[in-house]
C-alpha cells in the first residue's frame, strides 16, 4: 500500500538528510549561535538536502548561503561524522529521522576575513531568525549546547586535522537528548 498525503505519518517514518561542516581556521571552528527567548544553542553551518540534490552540492549551497563560503577555496571536505537523529520535538508534525553528515574544511585567515558574520534562517511564516557566526576554539565545544551534539567528539580531537576512527557518532534519541 502506498502512503498518500491524506494519511498521517508516524514519528521517524520520514528521513531527512542534513549536510553541515566544521569549518576550521587554525584551532577555531565556525558555529552559528542562535539566541532564543529561553535558550541559546549552536549548530555547524549547513542545512537540509533538497529533493534530488547531490550531497556535495547541498553542502556547497548551504555554506554559500550561511557563510558566503565557496568551498572550492577551502581545503579538505572529508566526511568526519554521521549522526542519526531520532528525537521527539515540539510542533504539530511528527518528527523525521534525520541523518546529519558532518564534513570538515580548513580555510585561511584571509578567507575567513571575507565570510559572513551573521546568518538568516528562513522561518515557516516567511520571516527570518538571525544567527551569529562565532569562531570558537574547537577544544571548548564540549561544553556548548551544540546540535547535533558533536561537541564532546570535536573537543576530544588532538588537533583540527586529526584522523577519526569511526565516523558514526552515538545516535541522538529521546533517551539521551532533550529538545531545546
Amino acid at each position: 500500500m502506498t502512503a498518500t498525503s491524506d494519511e498521517p505519518t508516524v514519528p521517524f517514518s520520514r528521513i531527512k538528510i542534513r549536510t553541515g561542516a566544521l569549518v576550521f581556521c587554525g584551532d577555531e571552528v565556525a558555529l552559528i549561535r542562535r539566541d532564543r527567548a529561553d535558550s541559546v544553542h549552536y549548530t555547524p553551518p549547513g542545512g537540509n538536502v533538497e529533493e534530488g540534490e547531490d550531497l556535495r552540492q547541498a553542502l556547497r549551497r548551504e555554506l554559500a548561503e550561511e557563510l558566503d563560503l565557496d568551498i572550492d577555496l577551502a581545503e579538505g571536505g572529508d566526511l568526519l561524522w554521521v549522526v542519526d537523529q531520532r528525537v521527539t520535538r515540539p510542533g504539530p508534525t511528527p518528527p523525521p529521522r534525520k541523518l546529519h553528515l558532518i564534513y570538515r574544511l580548513h580555510i585561511t585567515p584571509g578567507l575567513r576575513a571575507t565570510l559572513a558574520e551573521r546568518e538568516l534562517d528562513e522561518l515557516p511564516d516567511g520571516g527570518h531568525e538571525i544567527g551569529t557566526v562565532e569562531w570558537v576554539d574547537y577544544r571548548k565545544t564540549g561544553a556548548l549546547p551544540l546540535f547535533p551534539p558533536v561537541g564532546p567528539a570535536l573537543a576530544a580531537l588532538d588537533h583540527p586535522r586529526a584522523a577519526v576512527g569511526d565516523a558514526a557518532l552515538e545516535a541522538v534519541t529521546d533517551e539521551n537528548y532533550t529538545w531545546v
